[in-house]
């Protein structure tokens, strides 16, 4: 059985490039940031125009934890900001915000930043936004089979209950659909540790642009190339 659906429902980017695209320009990695915002910003109205459900973003890595202090700084400041200025406008477009990963090592102001867009986003019907912050795949799939092996030691659940569904129903991602395409910008072509069990169907495409260069253009020729491929589901 193969299918060929012409917009995806849910579309999951990894924004790659900003550092590599401020250091062509001689600036600091930080700027390259706060340019890949603007990308979000297009982004985000072009899946809305698009039609598609679901976008989620690879915002913070769990490995991000690692880069220089003064870069995890300017992006917990740049988290902060964005909340206070894109908010009334992703509130307008009809854009409700949700977040996956570990918010445990955030400060009190980005966790309260991170509340207040949710909260104040969670009426809206046009996308669903999904940010991925302190997010690691492998992370997330080793939390919902501890948690499923406390149901079995507490006799909650059988061993042979234990389904894909029910690993699924554990996950950050429960009651979000699997993404049909993922996106990596700057030419890398790998996952990251970015929704491992979630893309095991998925569409990959790996544009050679820097993420804070991704525009509308770009994004609606990735919806083209996905339009244009069979998904077999490992069947003929």
């Amino acid at each position: 059985m193969s299918t060929k659906n012409t917009l995806p429902k849910h579309v999951a980017i990894i924004m790659d490039g900003n550092g590599r695209w401020a250091k062509l320009r001689g600036k600091e990695r930080y700027e390259g940031h706060i340019q890949g915002v603007e990308s979000v910003r297009r982004v985000v109205r072009a899946a809305a125009d698009a039609g598609v459900e679901y976008l989620t973003l690879y915002a913070f890595s769990t490995e991000n934890w690692g880069r220089p202090a003064e870069e995890v700084e300017a992006l917990m400041t740049l988290f902060c900001s964005c909340v206070i200025n894109e908010t009334p406008e992703l509130i307008e477009q009809g854009v409700k915000v949700s977040i996956i990963g570990s918010r445990a090592r955030f400060s009190e102001e980005v966790n309260a930043r991170l509340n207040e867009i949710e909260q104040r986003t969670a009426e809206g019907k046009v996308l669903n936004l999904i940010l991925a912050l302190d997010y690691s795949s492998r992370s997330e799939i080793t939390e919902a089979l501890r948690h499923i092996a406390t149901k079995v030691a507490a006799g909650e659940v059988k061993a042979e209950e234990i389904t894909e569904s029910l690993v699924s129903d554990n996950l950050y991602t429960a009651h979000i659909p699997d993404p049909d395409l993922v996106i990596r910008t700057s030419g890398e072509c790998r996952l990251s540790n970015f929704l491992l069990w979630q893309a095991s169907y998925a569409e990959f495409y790996f544009p050679q642009t820097l993420w804070p260069d991704f525009t509308e253009e770009e994004f609606a020729k990735a919806l083209e190339v996905y339009a244009s491929r069979e998904r077999r589901y490992g069947m003929v």
